[in-house]
C-alpha cells in the first residue's frame, strides 16, 4: 500500500521509521531489545526494506539485529565500523550496501548520503567488553516526493554543517538536544542555522537523567527565525510530510 507522501515515525530515544511514498519501510537506528522508552507493544515492523546504521552503541544498535537481519533480509547500510562487526558475525556480505563518508548510493526510490559526524562509538561484544572502536555518521535521505531528510546521528555541531546544507538542501534535520554525549540545545540552535532548514526533529533528550536538553530550550534559542517548525514527537508519533513547507530559507 502506498504511503503517498513520506512519513517519518519516532520510535523512541533516536530511532526512526521513514516510509517512502512507494510504502517501503527504512528503520534508522533501531533499538527495539530491552526498550523501555517504546511505547507499550512496539515491535519490529513485519516489513522493513532497509536498515541505516550510524553507529554501534547499544542505544543505537539492536542487539538482536544480526538475527533479525539474516532472517528478514533488509538491505543495510552502516558505519564501516558497524558494518565490520556485523560482517565478521556472519551477516553476508549481499546485506550490505557498501559506503563511506561523502558517498551516495540509489536504491529503493531513494538516494542516500552518508555525511561526516562527530561521536566516538563502539560496540559492546557478547562477552561484555567493548571493542569496534569507530567514528560515528550521519545520512541525507531523498525521497521520491521530493523531500530530503537529515538524521545528524549523534554528534556535535560542526562547521561543516554549512556544508551538508548548502550541498544537500535537507528540509528536515532530526538533530540530538539532550547534551553532555551530543548536542544539546544550544548547540541545535547552531546547527539549525548552518542548515538553514524549515523544520527540525530533536532526539535523544529526556530518557536517560543525564540527558537534561529539551526541546522548549530549542525553541527559546530559534525564536527568532520565524521560518522554523520544530516538531516534537512523542515516541511512537508520525509526521506525515504532506503539506509541509519544503524549501529552504
Amino acid at each position: 500500500m502506498s504511503a503517498q507522501h513520506t512519513k517519518i515515525k519516532f520510535l523512541a530515544h533516536a530511532s526512526f521509521q521513514i516510509t517512502t511514498p512507494e510504502g517501503r519501510v527504512i528503520l534508522i537506528d533501531p533499538w527495539y531489545t530491552d526498550n523501555p522508552f517504546l511505547p507499550a507493544g512496539t515491535t519490529i515492523p513485519p516489513q522493513v526494506d532497509l536498515i541505516l546504521l550510524t553507529h554501534g552503541h547499544d542505544d543505537h544498535l539492536d542487539k538482536k539485529i544480526i538475527d533479525f537481519i539474516r532472517n528478514n533480509s533488509p538491505k543495510v547500510i552502516a558505519s564501516p565500523g558497524v558494518r565490520a562487526y556485523l560482517t565478521n558475525n556472519s551477516v553476508p556480505a549481499h546485506a550490505f550496501e557498501p559506503m563511506n563518508f561523502g558517498g551516495t548510493v540509489s536504491l529503493m526510490d531513494c538516494r542516500v548520503t552518508m555525511t561526516n559526524a562527530f561521536h566516538q562509538a563502539s560496540i559492546t561484544q557478547p562477552d561484555g567488553k567493548y571493542g569496534y572502536l569507530h567514528a560515528t555518521n550521519g545520512f541525507i535521505i531523498w525521497l521520491s516526493d521530493d523531500v530530503s531528510v537529515y538524521y545528524s546521528g549523534d554528534t556535535s555541531v560542526f562547521g561543516d554543517m554549512g556544508l551538508i546544507g548548502e550541498i544537500y538542501e535537507p528540509d528536515i534535520a532530526i538533530l540530538p538536544i539532550g547534551d553532555r554525549f551530543t548536542m544539546g540545545p544550544l548547540e541545535a540552535a547552531f546547527a539549525t542555522r548552518l542548515l538553514k532548514v524549515h523544520h527540525v526533529i530533536p532526539c535523544h533528550y529526556g530518557t536517560y537523567p543525564a540527558l537534561t536538553g529539551t526541546p522548549e530550550r530549542l525553541k527559546e534559542l530559534t525564536q527568532d527565525l520565524s521560518h522554523l517548525e520544530i516538531h516534537v514527537l512523542k515516541a511512537g508519533e508520525e509526521l506525515d510530510t504532506a503539506g509541509l513547507k519544503l524549501k529552504q530559507w
